[in-house]
């Protein structure tokens, strides 16, 4: 069953965002608290949504978090999947797949013309998984980010010039 996170989730969002960063050998990046999280998908404007897989016993299997983004090629907006997790011991049993079938629901009932995320490039299993449902890896862009000082540095006008 999927079904639309409520704010009584956002501990258990919490936890398998930690579980994700783990995973991705990332933990010690995770720094956004439950409060964030409820402020970002329950506040006054959220900036962010949430669905939860559960098991056919009302278990948590995983959740999907996402956002809207905008293509200005094609004109509308887009769901970018920021996160997508299973707990391990639930994985093969479908709850990935109803996740993104849920959010490609999504798009066609609100005219989105894309679903994007990123995938870390030494994940094979999930590389495989979202392939065989007919994602394909978008090879010539390369993701940029700032953050921290050099996002500080940027903001304050005071970026390196090329």
């Amino acid at each position: 069953m999927i079904r639309t996170a409520t704010p009584a989730d956002v501990p258990v969002i919490h936890d398998m965002i930690c579980d994700l960063a783990a995973y991705e050998k990332a933990l010690h990046e995770v720094r956004a608290t439950p409060e964030q999280l409820r402020e970002a998908l329950f506040g006054e404007h959220p900036a962010a949504f949430a669905h939860i897989a559960e098991t056919d016993t009302g278990e948590v299997a995983g959740f999907a978090l996402w956002f809207l983004n905008f293509s200005t090629w094609r004109g509308v907006h887009g769901i970018y999947l920021e996160d997508l997790y299973v707990r391990p011991e639930l994985r093969g049993g479908g709850h990935g797949k109803a996740l993104l079938t849920e959010l490609a629901r999504i798009c066609g009932e609100r005219g989105y013309e894309r679903l994007e995320w990123s995938v870390l490039n030494w994940n094979a299993l999930s590389i495989a998984f979202y392939e065989s449902l007919g994602a394909r890896p978008q090879d010539e862009w390369t993701v940029y980010r700032l953050t921290d000082d050099a996002l500080a540095s940027l903001g304050a006008g005071a970026g390196a010039v090329a």
